[in-house]
């Protein structure tokens, strides 16, 4: 019984809107029957045999060619302030000048089938570059742009730079 349900409402999800796009199109379902083929999860038992109307791949379409999106800025509830991304500041070192280093992707995955040349220039640290800082220093709040200073700080020569344009 709560299959059905559960199927009740995904099929209500993805095929309403087909159904209704049709209707205000004036189309009109087709009379024969077909035998529909989806998994249980898609129709439920008294659905297996239904009208092409009622099966449609478009509303599935958008969810297919949706392009990924890795940008997330939290807002506060009380403030609306925007709140930080703590994988951001997990992740990187944002220098006093604006610049953000980040490691090389992949510097501890699979290292024992990477050559020592290939392991040692995964160790490095790189900068970020205009575009990624911006939205690195959008997904960061005040706190974390404000100047630190460290007792032997070894990144202490790069906070400062001259001649840089952002």
């Amino acid at each position: 019984m709560r299959l059905s349900v559960s199927t009740n409402k995904v099929r209500s999800q993805f095929l309403l809107p087909y159904v209704h796009a049709r209707a205000v199109m004036g189309m009109h379902a087709p009379t024969s029957r077909i035998s529909c083929n989806f998994p249980h999860f898609y129709c439920s038992r008294n659905m297996r045999e239904t009208t092409w109307d009622r099966i449609g791949v478009t509303p599935l379409l958008p969810s297919i060619l949706h392009q990924q999106v890795r940008t997330l800025i939290k807002f506060g509830v009380r403030k609306g302030k925007r709140k930080t991304v703590k994988p951001v500041i997990h992740r990187f070192l944002r220098l006093h000048c604006g610049l953000w280093l980040r490691r090389r992707a992949g510097y501890k995955k699979r290292l024992w089938k990477k050559n020592y040349r290939r392991r040692r220039r995964l160790r490095q640290h790189v900068f970020c570059n205009k575009t990624q800082s911006k939205l690195l220093d959008k997904m960061t709040s005040s706190f974390w742009k404000r100047r630190n200073w460290y007792i032997d700080d070894p990144y202490q020569k790069y906070h400062d730079r001259t001649n840089l344009k952002l």
